[in-house]
């Protein structure tokens, strides 16, 4: 069973159908990118289970900006050749990691945490940046959770387009 703000469902998919839902009726009509990217790591942050840290790093077109995020402090700037964030970001493939401790050359913000997932941001073939988020639990993050989060992603991702285009 997984919770969402009182609300329990039978299945990964269900439950991320639902915290989709929540991203695009709380970011619909905010062209902001920065407000809405606090609005949508507070929501990723209270709404999973087992996580410490929850947030973006934005690219500045040579290396990645921490953003808006929940959890303790963090890194500011990451170089794309460095971590799990940057290698995200230089590969644009989503990386997920069952002990960031075997990671080569993970960068430890936080000392707790033990696994790690980082989405790349892309608005067509630009790179936005990442949306990043720690757990102190080794091996937290499955496939059902990349997919999820990946489309939790795409919708942080769409928000951006109808700010670009004008949209509100």
């Amino acid at each position: 069973m997984f919770a969402l703000q009182s609300a329990t469902f039978d299945t990964k998919a269900d439950f991320y159908e639902d915290l989709v839902q929540q991203a695009t009726h709380l970011l619909a009509g905010e062209p902001d990118r920065i407000a809405n990217a606090a609005n949508f790591s507070s929501l990723i942050y209270h709404a999973l289970s087992e996580v410490n840290w929850a947030g973006f790093y934005f690219f500045d077109g040579k290396e990645l900006v921490v953003g808006p995020f929940q959890g303790k402090p963090a890194c500011v700037r990451i170089a794309l050749e460095r971590g799990v964030c940057g290698a995200a970001a230089r590969t644009r493939q989503t990386q997920r990691v069952a002990d960031v401790h075997a990671f080569p050359g993970h960068i430890a913000c936080d000392a707790a945490s033990r696994s790690e997932i980082v989405i790349p941001l892309l608005l067509g073939e630009e790179l936005l940046g990442v949306l990043d988020i720690d757990s102190p639990i080794p091996n937290r993050f499955d496939a059902d959770d990349e997919a999820g989060l990946t489309r939790l992603a795409a919708v942080f991702v769409d928000a951006c387009r109808g700010a670009a285009n004008g949209r509100q």
